[in-house]
Parts: structure tokens; sequence; C-alpha cells
């Protein structure tokens, strides 16, 4: 009779609701967020999909994953291992993925970009053509404020980030690769249109509608105003730039925007720039991603062609602003 030695395999070790990718990946959204709700709006499901995931995830493990105290949500110890794993799973997969699309050449891939909210003014211009010359290559394009992006940023959730104010860290590159001058805009008939040399004070007379506070554009304003030493009277605050838009046109105030809002297509000549003491703010467009990071060769392609193609995006726009002073 011959010894027979049975080999035990991982599946036997773990059961099959362990393995199951998608409840993996809640999890590991619920961990990073302390948060089954961010989990689910960043997964685009709802956020009893995510919970019933993640206690199917636990009844597997055989222990809890996470305890609640108050309203905020905990990893235990069985969760912080599950954790790391997970990370470990996700980034090798993220490895794997670039690995077969430097093997593909450009022929397929993912580009993965989260920009904020006004650089989605002119990013799609630059994606088309990009896309039209890699047509096997798909774009998951992520819009959010300026604390979303920075989020986005610290969790290495995307290839490459596009935003104005750059955190003062050494931990990411960045790379300026075109202007956003940030301008005071009013209604083409508002009685400061046309004056030349307003000074900031007179500026502070009107009222203002910005964007939220947190938003970089309204962080700038706020600055040059202090250093002038003039308070600055916002009306409305609102949460997007087009909102702004419509609100100005409305007659309920003027703000203060990147010009980029502005050459949009379809743009209609009834907002103007005014001569502002100041103005415009220059700031300039930075393609950032975490130092150190290995970028795809669809990341890497990407990004040449966006430090190529913005200046003739550039030039577009000096165009664009020349057109609108014979205006």
């Amino acid at each position: 009779m011959g010894l027979s030695i049975r080999r035990q395999t991982r599946t036997e070790e773990v059961p099959v609701e362990t393995r199951d990718a998608s409840s993996i990946e809640s999890f590991e959204a619920a961990a990073r967020h302390n948060s089954f709700t961010r989990a689910a709006e960043e997964l685009y499901l709802t956020q009893p999909t995510v919970s019933i995931q993640v206690k199917q995830l636990t009844k597997a493990i055989g222990m809890p994953l996470f305890e609640q105290v108050g309203k905020k949500l905990f990893l235990t110890d069985a969760g912080r291992e599950l954790y790391a794993a997970s990370k470990d799973v996700f980034e090798r997969l993220s490895q794997l993925e670039m690995t077969v699309a430097d093997l593909q050449g450009m022929k397929q891939g993912m580009l993965r970009l989260a920009v904020i909210t006004t650089a989605n003014y002119f990013i799609p211009r630059l994606l088309g053509p990009f896309c039209q010359r890699y047509p096997g290559i798909n774009v998951s394009l992520q819009v959010t404020n300026h604390e979303g992006l920075l989020e986005r940023l610290h969790d290495n959730l995307d290839d490459l980030y596009i935003l104005s104010r750059t955190p003062d860290s050494s931990d990411y590159t960045a790379q300026p690769f075109l202007d956003n001058p940030l301008v005071v805009i009013a209604p083409i008939d508002h009685p400061l249109a046309g004056q030349r040399e307003i000074s900031i004070q007179r500026l502070a007379e009107q009222p203002l509608i910005m964007r939220e506070r947190g938003s970089g554009t309204r962080e700038a304003a706020e600055q040059l105003f202090e250093a002038a030493g003039v308070p600055m009277k916002v009306k409305l605050d609102l949460g997007s730039n087009e909102a702004i838009k419509q609100a100005i046109l409305g007659g309920l105030g003027l703000s203060v925007l990147s010009y980029h809002t502005l050459t949009s297509l379809g743009e209609t000549p009834m907002l103007t720039v005014l001569d502002v003491e100041g103005f415009p703010i220059h700031r300039q467009w930075n393609l950032m991603y975490p130092q150190g990071k290995q970028l795809s060769v669809v990341a890497a392609t990407f990004r040449d062609y966006l430090l190529a193609e913005s200046k003739k995006l550039a030039e577009g726009i000096n165009l664009h602003k020349a057109t609108r002073r014979k205006s």
C-alpha cells in the first residue's frame, strides 16, 4: 500500500468568497477611506452594496474586519492584515497592467486622469486628438475640486493629475505646461466694463460670486485682497464655474475665474474681462504624479504629448484673447 501525500491548495485554504475581486475591492476602498459611503462613491456603487460585499468577506474570513466606535469606522487586527494584503494585490495587478501595455506598445491600454474642475475646459480638446492617434487607448477622466484631487493624488488612484495649485511637498513630481491666468469677469454692459486700471478698492465695493471655500481660485483671490488690505465681499458661493457665469449674467455680481472658463466652445460675448489692479493673477497648470512612480507606457506617452500640444493650445488662447480685445 503506497503512501498518498495530499497537497493542500490555496483554493482549499481560502473560501471562495474571499477570492471575489469586487468584495475585496469594496473592502480596500472602505478601509482606505474609513467609510462605506465614500467607498461607494469612488466605486460608483450604492452604500448597501458595499456593506453587503464587506459582510460577505467578513463571513468568509470568520473574523470581524471593522469595528464602529460612535460614528467612526476602524479596522480590526484582521482588517489591517487584509488591507495590507489587498493593497499589495492591487499594486501587483496595476504593475501587470503596465507590463502588458508595454508589451503591446500603444495598441491598447488604459489612461487614468484626474483633473480639477476648471481644467475640464481644455483637457477634452487635448484628449480628442490623442485618442484619435491611439484608438486602442481607453480613458478614465475624473473631474473634481482641488481638495478631492489632492485626496486622489495622496491615494495614488490615477496615472496623472492636472491642477494649478500644487501641494507643498517633495513627495510629488510637478511639470508646469500651460499658463492659467485668473481674471475678473463681469457682464459686458457693467459700468466698470471698458475702464482702465480699476483699483482693487473699487472692485471690493462690488458684490462677488466665488467658488466654494477650498477652491484654489478663491484662495488666490483672497490672498490678493488680503495683501492689499481690502476685505473681499463674497455675496454668493457656487460650486461650478458655469453656475458662476450664469449668476454674473443675471446681475448678481462679479467674479474671479480662470481665463480658460471663457474659451469653451460656443461661448457668447456677453461676458468681459475687467482691467483691475493686480490682475491677472499669474498661475500655471501642472501635471503631477507621485515622486518615483513608474509611469505606464500609456501615461508616459500622454505626458509627453501634453507637454508638446499645450504650446499649440496656448497659441489658440492668445488668439482668443486678441479677438476679445478687438471686439
